[in-house]
């Protein structure tokens, strides 16, 4: 889409109308989506991986966010609410209010609408992020994460399922009890 298209928005526009905005929105190339709200098993999951990740990276130069940071996909002119992000990087430390662009590991709390373009578009996109290593899709109703680590390569591949879940590019370890913990399935 060009950018003299009358429905196209630029992501200054974007960044701009989201910082007013009662509902958050992604970006993809001068499209804006509105986001939907998440289900109690959604929140208690991010929750919960917040809480354990928050814990495990104090004092590591690492930062966590949830949900309403957004990550900034700079080649693919794009920006999304993963659930939940982690970065190490210097770079993201001058602390733009608005978004983080080097992430090493975004975790996505599967809903039935959206697990699809999670699986696919999305960690399409995530996949062009030079600085993310590991990927993790989180299952709502089942015990269940797919667990995506980029090699030395630059090859993305599915880690076997493992538990406790071993984070390499953080350091840290979180068991599957701890995720769902007080979720009903």
């Amino acid at each position: 889409m060009l950018a003299s298209d009358p429905l196209y928005i630029t992501a200054e526009d974007y960044l701009a109308a989201e910082e007013v905005s009662p509902i958050r929105h992604e970006y993809r190339d001068g499209e804006v989506f509105a986001m939907t709200g998440g289900s109690r098993n959604h929140n208690f999951i991010v929750g919960s991986l917040l809480i354990a990740l928050r814990l495990q990276l104090r004092g590591s130069g690492c930062s966590t966010f949830s949900e309403n940071v957004k990550t900034r996909i700079e080649t693919r002119n794009t920006f999304y609410y993963p659930d939940l992000l982690v970065t190490c990087d210097d770079r993201d430390r001058p602390n733009c209010e608005q978004y983080v662009n080097h992430p090493c590991l975004i975790i996505e709390v599967l809903s039935p609408s959206t697990a699809n373009f999670d699986r696919t578009e999305k960690f399409a996109d995530y996949r062009t992020i030079p600085t993310l290593i590991e990927y993790l899709l989180v299952s709502t109703d089942r015990q269940q994460v797919e667990h995506f680590r980029k090699d030395a390569r630059g090859k993305w591949c599915l880690v076997p399922p493992s538990d406790p879940i071993r984070l390499t590019s953080i350091h840290c370890t979180i068991p599957l009890a701890d995720i769902y913990e007080n979720i009903e399935l």
